[in-house]
């Protein structure tokens, strides 16, 4: 069984894995099925427990499981992400020159999953077997969507004392990231034709000056929150949708809208803001969220043994916080301590020619290598 983390990514890339959701459930790229399937044979060749976590359909999580030789005292959890996002063809036939591996999910994230499983299999080929711990490798699907994978996870109650979860970090030890709340703010007015538009009352200007009032006065309230870590929360419009046609007055207009969150904040109290945001203008909106499911920030203790441990590693003294969204956020929110961790710069993800550092997978794996061989 390979411990090579190059060649474990190489194999990864050429195994497609495009989330569903971002290209429909028939594209030939599509799913995660194929990966969860080599990531399990791969596990029973080196002699770990394999099983995996419906989720829906034939996508699931395959849990891997490194047991302790004695009672189980302490449980840590290795997550990244089994899905990737689309790309051109050529972008999933992997290539290694000049020390770097190019393709789809290089950084993003089959190389954490590549350098996780390397570290997994040194361990349980070696004599360094945790006699109290246990270590699970939790492959998740749907990160780039919806985050179902994690958010299935947690729903299993599972203890652990610490989760790190793959994405490209740079080999830093991640410790607190923003939430990300997607709203929908809908302005209704009167239809009226375009010859006469005195008599109706336009959707769209209403949205427009909510728009505005977003950009200018709401951002410039945000740049002032501070966090020491993540800096300050952000809102962008991301797309307005209304009317239908030159000549008739819109009676109906939605602006979508990102807001990412820091520690503290909750959609109740940024729904609640808002809403005041627009009565002091004078502005009527209805205010719902876009997308149902809960993308709160992350913020874990660095003090904490296995953190600080995990950070001396990577030889970091400071704690770092990153901009994005990631399933450290669900697994943090469901109950277990997380971290962000992984080779690759977060700059190559989703680009057309994302690649990896030969250097940063090795050292990633290294570092994972050496904290997994200190527990007890």
């Amino acid at each position: 069984m390979s411990t090579d983390p190059a060649r474990l990514l190489l194999e990864l890339i050429a195994l497609p894995s495009v989330n569903p959701s971002l290209v429909g459930a028939g594209h030939p790229r599509a799913g995660e099925s194929a990966v969860a399937a080599w990531v399990a044979d791969r596990a029973r060749r080196a002699g770990l427990d394999v099983g995996h976590q419906t989720v829906e359909g034939d996508r699931t999580n395959v849990l891997l499981r490194l047991t302790p030789s004695g009672r189980i005292r302490r449980r840590l959890v290795l997550a990244p992400h089994l899905d990737t996002v689309d790309g051109p063809e050529e972008a999933f036939r992997p290539e290694l020159r000049g020390g770097r591996i190019h393709g789809r999910g290089a950084c993003d994230t089959k190389g954490s999953a590549a350098a996780m499983l390397a570290a997994l299999f040194r361990l349980a080929a070696s004599d360094s077997r945790p006699r109290r711990t246990e270590i699970v490798f939790a492959g998740l699907v749907d990160e780039e969507f919806a985050q179902k994978g994690s958010r299935r996870f947690v729903r299993e109650k599972l203890r652990a004392d610490l989760a790190i979860v793959g994405e490209p970090t740079r080999c830093t030890v991640v410790t607190a990231h923003k939430g990300d709340l997607w709203l929908r703010l809908t302005a209704t007015g009167k239809a009226a034709h375009g010859s006469t538009p005195h008599l109706g009352r336009n959707a769209a200007l209403t949205a427009a000056r909510a728009v505005v009032l977003l950009e200018t006065r709401y951002a410039r309230e945000l740049a002032r929150r501070r966090h020491p870590l993540l800096g300050h929360p952000t809102v962008n419009v991301g797309a307005i949708h209304g009317g239908s046609q030159p000549n008739i007055v819109p009676d109906r207009c939605e602006v979508l809208i990102d807001r990412r969150t820091l520690p503290g904040e909750t959609p109740a109290s940024v729904r609640r803001e808002l809403r005041a945001l627009f009565r002091g203008a004078g502005l009527t909106l209805r205010l719902e969220d876009h997308r149902e499911a809960r993308c709160d920030p992350m913020e874990t203790d660095p003090g904490h043994p296995l953190v600080r441990e995990l950070m001396e590693l990577a030889g970091q003294t400071q704690p770092v916080g990153v901009d994005y969204f990631c399933d450290a956020g669900v697994l943090a929110a469901g109950g277990i301590r997380s971290v962000v961790f992984g080779p690759g710069d977060i700059a190559q993800a989703h680009t057309a020619r994302e690649w990896i550092s030969l250097r940063s997978l090795e050292r990633a794996a290294a570092i994972l290598t050496r904290f997994l061989e200190r527990q007890p």
